[in-house]
């Protein structure tokens, strides 16, 4: 595999045997593999953190071997810290079980000595003053803040004609399985770098979509916990209403451990352990993706968790129609015109500190801002008038009773979630038409999106050699039972144990 040369370390005693561990086999480890290695003493914060920053060169940046673009900037204080864990190990401090384990965090998330551009130059140059909330919990718990990595730019919502994983500040990130397809969006640099093994654990942030189509796209597992679980401040908005921040990983157990942290709950990953254990799970017959292989695998994987001794009834979802959408779109535009002047204001430095300066410095700066398409949602939100605009209580009275009264109340009455296929495979990234004019998803993420709910992504398979996964929606505060189905699904299908879900790096033929 490009960039997994191996470097052998002398890395300390297990057992009282001298072990030698290769680079690659410290970028390919679980976050709970590592942190049972630090606890053994068979590897250190330092070796990993510096094995993870020798592959991103190798394989991530700009001009190297194949510059998959996910990781937008390093942290500098990354080296200073991981000795500083590695010595608090050695006298008996241990903030958490990820104690010195690397995180990367999406740069819509401000952490001090990080961009926090959200993929825009309107932001660079503005030091980011402090760390936002859940960003602190990272550091609290003992994680390494690695770096920040690339994004759909202003997390996707600056176009309609925008194509998932490029942003001025970072490029496009290409998908690790086929470099000419999508790594999803918005978080696109978080599940493309997990997929790259170029971490072992992720931040990303989700209005609808974001992490749920990045996750499925690259084989990887996450969470939108409900809005508000996770603290949001300190994250650039587009929606109090919908945004959240949640873990992404390689593996359940991952996200369980990282969700812990995230959230200060207890027992998540004991429950997460025992997977299906008397979770009540229903199959949603009706949301598929128009993708004919994507929604026959799903049916096959749902065939399997039945006859591994799992029941799971079907069930019919409520449906969005095309007023649902509008309603969305309108609550998204008032909102982001608000609250993104709010946070601009904030953010201090020099720059737009307004929605209107935003869009007047993408426009003065068009050759790097908008080179392939436009801003006609910042255009839209700025004349919508924010929350005071007429439309806008009335679009979110309607889209809050369709999703939570009309739709998911009802079809969680006697469950505690339900599963459906979310996207099809990668389609090709094009920067001139717009990237998504061949994709395929189902309405999985809308409701929960509007809602404000809870959704959570686990890969089901591999089509064509592109990854594929299987969604999760529960109530709020179910989010525990919903790791354990995925935990379920993991276990049962074990696609872990080959090289289904291990990116081939594959170029597209020229000619």
């Amino acid at each position: 595999m490009p960039g997994d040369e191996s470097r052998g370390v002398i890395l300390g005693l297990v057992e009282g045997a001298s072990v030698t561990l290769s680079s690659r086999e410290l970028c390919t480890s679980s976050a709970i593999e590592l942190a049972d290695a630090l606890a053994s003493g068979a590897t250190s914060s330092v070796e990993i953190v510096t094995s993870l920053m020798e592959r991103i060169a190798d394989i991530d940046a700009p001009g190297s071997e194949i510059e998959l673009r996910s990781v937008l900037a390093l942290a500098p204080d990354a080296l200073g810290e991981a000795p500083r864990l590695d010595d608090e190990r050695a006298l008996g401090t241990l903030r958490s079980r990820l104690h010195g384990v690397p995180i990367l965090i999406k740069d819509n998330i401000e952490a001090v000595g990080l961009p926090g551009s959200a993929g825009s130059t309107a932001l660079l140059g503005r030091p980011v003053p402090h760390d936002a909330p859940l960003v602190k919990r990272l550091r609290d718990a003992g994680l390494v803040i690695l770096g920040s990595t690339n994004l759909s730019q202003w997390a996707n919502m600056r176009s309609p004609f925008s194509t998932s994983g490029w942003s001025a500040v970072g490029g496009l990130t290409l998908n690790p399985y086929r470099l000419d397809r999508c790594a999803g969006g918005s978080s696109s640099g978080s599940g493309a770098a997990l997929a790259a093994r170029l971490t072992p654990l992720a931040i990303g942030t989700e209005t609808d979509g974001s992490i749920t189509c990045p996750a499925s796209l690259n084989g990887v597992v996450g969470i939108k916990p409900a809005v508000g679980t996770v603290p949001g401040e300190g994250i650039v908005p587009i929606s109090s209403s919908q945004d959240s921040a949640g873990p992404m990983a390689r593996t359940v157990r991952d996200v369980a451990a990282l969700y812990e942290i995230l959230t200060g709950l207890d027992q998540v990953l004991e429950r997460v352990t025992r997977g299906f254990d008397g979770a009540r799970v229903a199959v949603a017959t009706n949301f598929t993706t128009g993708h004919p292989a994507t929604d026959q695998l799903f049916l096959e994987v749902v065939d399997a968790a039945r006859h591994a001794g799992t029941s799971m009834p079907e069930i019919t979802v409520l449906e969005a129609d095309s007023s649902v959408d509008a309603d969305e779109l309108t609550v998204l535009l008032s909102e982001m015109s608000d609250d993104l002047t709010t946070f601009l204001r904030r953010r201090g430095g020099h720059g737009p500190s307004t929605l209107a300066e935003c869009i007047d410095f993408e426009n003065e700066h068009r050759d790097v801002e908008l080179p392939f398409f436009g801003h006609e949602f910042f255009d839209q939100a700025l004349a919508s008038g924010g929350r005071g605009g007429e439309k806008y209580r009335d679009a979110r009275s309607r889209n809050v009773a369709w999703a939570i009264d009309q739709c998911l109340t009802p079809a969680l009455s006697d469950i505690d979630c339900f599963i459906a296929p979310c996207y099809s495979p990668a389609w090709k990234n094009d920067l001139v038409l717009g990237g998504s004019g061949s994709a395929h998803w189902s309405q999985v993420t809308q409701a929960p999106a509007i809602a404000g709910w809870p959704i959570a992504t686990v890969p089901m398979g591999v089509i064509d050699g592109l990854p594929v996964g299987l969604s999760i929606v529960g109530r709020p505060g179910s989010e525990t039972i919903m790791l354990a189905v995925a935990a379920g699904f993991e276990g049962i299908l074990d696609l872990a144990r080959g090289d289904a879900l291990r990116p081939t790096f594959i170029r597209p033929q020229k000619g």
